[in-house]
């Protein structure tokens, strides 16, 4: 009879019917599957399911040494696992990472990256555009998470890498990081990919930026192509930073972008400094008269993050990356020499580009009448009184909703802090908003944090919803819409007609009126005029 080792549970009667062990036997169960220091219970059964309690003792038995002398082995792996997790990053939306480079030579130029990426836990495939095999979705699903397209030096990426599949790889949620370069122009495939994203590179496709103000007189003391320039900060005082630091950022040979003014899905992550322009180096002449963009017009490093939060990067030098500019040594005009922090700014840009930083998720979302709470006795749990999530309210009623959120951060979920200066709302919306409420931190966790709030609904009936849309840049996008109904008031809800103040003159005006008639009627009667009985009739 062919067996297998299988885990069990310590519930000898969910484990005595899955082997079929007869119902009298069950009760022996108990002291053969507790069996192990670590709790780890090792059955016996077989393929038939007619494996009987003998077979199951012999087996335990037999296992009984073993499990003691591996449990310091599983001790020792645990333990590793758990170390290994804390040393070790990984992207929340996965692992599987493309590299598209066209020389294979070339990745030695980029190994420290390579190797940054791989203690973070990526597995890096790389590939030739020219690879007739090569596709970024498979059946309709991603074949992988995340890529990395380098500069080729051809005129094109290949028919697996146009423009449109490119776009369908983002739209299917796929994470892109896309590296320009001065030293070689820049495909027609590409530029119309950027287009598609509101991103404009120049027309020339040869242009680099240079700044006779911000070099490094080391490497470039005459062509002063060589940026230098501090670690970004934020371009908004309600947007957090990924980027920051206090180095010194090296880029070599860098294509300007220009990004567009209407999409709000833009933002630029690395700006030039005011002296900076782009120019075509292939131009002789002594004077640029009219340059592509100037100033902080040009975008060094942009990004875009989609509607459905998949994040595509663009970084106008690929020679950042390279090994010699994440050791190497730069001296600006008047500044001191000292270390670049490329290679802290390309974890920054790798960390943020495959979603191991910025990402929210919603966990619960909550809403109940307020007058629900678990201090009151008999009211332990609104879920278990029905009063959860419900789908009708009346006017007036007071109202609490609560969402939960969780933000990752490179290895784990951990509870998001909104910053002073900006406020996650709700709204409760018709066509338009009745309220716009701040929605406020009331209970952390080890990995979210319960943001909520109470109002009371306005005194409208119809279908409303409660509506959280929280979209800053480079943080994924929070949008959450819960319906409900509001109804009037019932016949029997509304207040009684003493309780209304404007109704007070009314109410005194009936009991005046009942009051005079009544005194009208008494004193009818008590002035009725005397009879005289000699005359036979009333005296007036």
């Amino acid at each position: 009879m062919r067996t297998n080792v299988i885990s069990c549970g310590d519930r000898s009667t969910r484990i005595a019917r899955r082997l079929s062990v007869s119902r009298d036997d069950r009760a022996a169960l108990t002291p053969v599957l507790k069996r192990g220091e670590l709790g780890v219970v090792l059955c016996l059964f077989g393929t038939e399911g007619n494996t009987s309690l003998e077979d199951l003792e012999s087996a335990n038995e037999a296992l009984g040494d073993s499990v003691n002398k591996s449990n310091m082995r599983w001790l020792l792996t645990l333990l590793l696992i758990s170390v290994s997790s804390l040393v070790h990053g990984l992207s929340s939306s996965g692992s599987r990472l493309l590299v598209v480079i066209e020389e294979a030579a070339d990745q030695e130029k980029y190994s420290q990256f390579w190797s940054d990426l791989r203690g973070r836990g990526y597995s890096i495939t790389f590939e030739s555009p020219k690879n007739e095999k090569l596709a970024l979705l498979k059946h309709d699903e991603l074949a992988f998470d995340h890529v990395i397209l380098l500069p080729p030096k051809s005129k094109g990426l290949g028919p697996a890498l146009t423009p449109k599949l490119l776009l369908d790889f983002v739209n299917k949620n796929g994470n892109i990081l896309l590296a320009l370069s001065g030293d070689s122009s820049t495909p027609t495939a590409i530029s119309s990919l950027l287009l598609e994203l509101d991103i404009q590179l120049p027309p020339d496709r040869t242009s680099l930026v240079v700044d006779h103000f911000n070099y490094d007189t080391i490497s470039s003391s005459e062509k002063h192509d060589v940026l230098l320039l501090p670690q970004p900060s934020s371009i908004r005082t309600d947007v957090r930073q990924f980027f920051g630091g206090d180095g010194t950022i090296a880029f070599p040979r860098a294509v300007a972008q220009e990004l567009g003014n209407l999409s709000p899905l833009l933002a630029p992550i690395l700006q030039a400094d005011s002296t900076a322009y782009s120019y075509n180096p292939k131009e002789e002449a002594d004077t640029v008269e009219d340059p592509f963009a100037t100033g902080s017009q040009i975008a060094l490093v942009s990004a875009m993050q989609a509607r459905n939060s998949a994040r595509f990067t663009v970084l106008g030098s690929v020679e950042a990356l390279e090994n010699v500019w994440f050791d190497a040594f730069v001296q600006g005009v008047q500044g001191p020499k000292g270390k670049t922090a490329n290679r802290e700014f390309a974890r920054q840009l790798s960390e943020w580009t495959f979603m191991e930083t910025g990402v929210l998720k919603v966990g619960r979302v909550e809403h109940h009448l307020s007058s629900i709470e678990q201090e009151k006795s008999g009211n332990n749990s609104v879920t278990k009184l029905g009063y959860l999530n419900p789908k009708i309210y009346r006017v007036k009623n007071d109202v609490t909703f609560t969402v939960e959120l969780s933000e990752y951060t490179q290895t784990h979920w951990s509870p998001p802090t909104i910053p002073a200066s900006d406020a996650l709302q709700l709204e409760f919306t018709m066509l338009s908003p009745f309220h716009r409420l701040a929605l406020l931190p009331v209970q952390f966790t080890p990995n979210s944090t319960l943001y909520s709030t109470t109002f009371t609904l306005p005194d409208q009936h119809g279908i409303f919803a409660f509506k959280v849309n929280y979209k800053r840049p480079f943080m994924t996008s929070v949008d959450v819409k819960r319906e409900v109904t509001v109804r009037h008031f019932a016949h029997d809800e509304w207040p009684r007609s003493w309780m209304i103040s404007g109704g007070w003159v009314w109410i005194a005006g009936i009991w005046v009126t009942i009051a005079g008639w009544v005194a009208f009627a008494a004193i009818w009667l008590w002035s009725e005029p005397a009879f005289d009985a000699a005359r036979g009739k009333k005296i007036q």
